[in-house]
């Protein structure tokens, strides 16, 4: 088996999904962005599919590193061919981010589970078939009624448990919200959100990403009142340091790092200097399963759990196929949103939730997608 075609195909799909400035999530009107999908195709016809933003396998990339890469070589070799990109890395002028890294490791998988008619999740070798999903919830705003009071967090709370979610994590307010960021405020709304769902739901944060050390200080005893169960990313990750002093000071377990770069490697200098009590991994932050794997093993190795940021069903792979993961991230949620109502691209959800707050591996080959090729057909771009 040789790979004989690496292409992207770039079409328009509908999302009610807005960014700030800061890139956070916000809903509002449909309106129509665009979305790639990678295909990289085997002599044997076999092929494999993963979608991200079109500007991750942009036609430079793609000629310049990805098919260069690829083309000619098997498939089936993709530790061999994830190192031999990740070397390239350094000569690319940044422009090889870990993000394309991902993308073309999840194809890779995907063209391995449907050329065995395997999903991907079993390949690897499964440790469970169901994962509990906690809630993640979007970013505060100033939307009246949306999440724009810490009252509003606590309604949105009890809506989640009634879905059936056992978890629920808040993304308080951060800029361009007009007053964010304001630790008191996180804090009220985490209280509002501990006395709506009682004491037996856990609850987890991912505050303001820039607080000082001794504002980051007093959210954490905060929460340590409130019985949270882990705080995440409230301090820049550039500073490892800072995150180890964080976590000597704070008996609330401390997660992380998810935005650091340095795959793997990172993470294993994080456990080193004792930076956080969970360790953090996400599919498209370190490159792709296949690392992110290496850093759930990685913190296995020293008795911790990795849990895994972000949706999606690489992502649920990850948390499917190992021991030391908790959790799966379901979301982003909110109030004038309908997470249920998936993709137009998709002809059914990746990762439906029962009442019982599982979320459920597909029994569909490779990653579990079930792609509708004639919507990408009928909304290609030119």
């Amino acid at each position: 088996m040789r790979i004989e075609d690496v292409s992207a195909q770039v079409f328009r799909t509908t999302t009610r999904r807005h960014a700030d400035s800061a890139g956070h999530a916000h809903p509002g009107p449909a309106h129509q962005v665009q979305m790639a999908m990678l295909t990289i195709t085997a002599d044997t016809g076999d092929k494999g599919y993963a979608f991200c933003p079109p500007e991750l396998v942009r036609p430079y990339l793609l000629e310049k590193f990805v098919r260069k890469v690829l083309i000619g070589e098997d498939p089936r070799d993709r530790e061999r061919l994830w190192q031999d990109l990740a070397h390239w890395q350094r000569g690319s002028a940044a422009q090889l981010t870990d993000r394309t890294l991902a993308i073309v490791d999840c194809a890779l998988w995907d063209l391995a589970g449907r050329s065995l008619n395997q999903p991907v999740h079993k390949l690897i070798g499964a440790y469970r078939d169901k994962v509990p999903a906690y809630g993640s919830i979007m970013c505060g705003d100033e939307i009246e009624g949306g999440l724009a009071t810490p009252d509003d967090y606590g309604r949105f709370c009890e809506k989640l448990v009634a879905r059936g979610y056992k978890g629920i994590k808040l993304h308080t307010w951060m800029p361009p919200v007009s007053w964010a960021p304001d630790v008191k405020m996180d804090l009220k709304a985490c209280a509002a959100a501990r006395e709506a769902v009682g004491p037996d739901i856990h609850l987890m944060i991912d505050a303001f990403h820039w607080y000082s050390r001794t504002e980051a200080l007093e959210l954490g005893r905060g929460l340590e009142k409130l019985g949270f169960a882990w705080i995440e990313e409230p301090l820049d990750e550039q500073s490892m340091s800072t995150y180890a002093w964080l976590t000597k000071n704070l008996d609330i377990p401390v997660l992380g790092p998810e935005s650091a770069a340095g795959k793997h490697f990172t993470r294993a200098e994080w456990i080193k200097a004792e930076a956080c009590d969970i360790l953090r991994t996400g599919v498209h932050d370190v490159g792709g399963i296949t690392p992110a794997l290496k850093s759930m093993r990685l913190a296995e190795s020293f008795g911790m759990n990795c849990e895994v940021h972000g949706n999606g069903v690489e992502n649920l792979i990850v948390t499917a196929v190992s021991k030391n993961c908790r959790w799966y991230e379901r979301g982003l949620l909110h109030p004038f949103l309908e997470y249920d109502d998936g993709f137009d691209y998709l002809s059914q959800l990746g990762d439906p939730m029962d009442a019982d707050g599982f979320v459920h591996l597909s029994d569909r080959p490779g990653l579990g997608l079930d792609i509708n090729f004639d919507f990408i057909a009928e909304n290609l771009v030119a």
